[in-house]
């Protein structure tokens, strides 16, 4: 779910590269892998362009809403 989030924030797989730390390799599997559990296709990508679908849309919506619950909850213990 974060990876996803911050595919979409960065606006490509490639700009998400340096804020997750991780090769685009890595990133493009995480996100195949969730569209792939969820059933659904959340992101659409051409060779200069990538969109949300629908679904994509709502998934990243809700997602953005349950990471920052999770930060809240860790602020609160620590």
């Amino acid at each position: 779910m974060s990876v996803f989030t911050a595919v979409v924030d960065a606006g490509s797989f490639v700009g998400a590269v340096d804020p997750l730390r991780m090769s685009k390799a890595a990133v493009s599997r995480h996100v195949d892998a969730l569209e792939q559990r969820l059933g659904v296709r959340l992101l659409q990508r051409t060779t200069r362009r990538l969109s949300l679908t629908e679904e994509g849309r709502i998934f990243y919506q809700r997602s953005k809403d349950v990471l920052a619950a999770l930060d809240d909850a860790e602020s609160e213990v620590t």
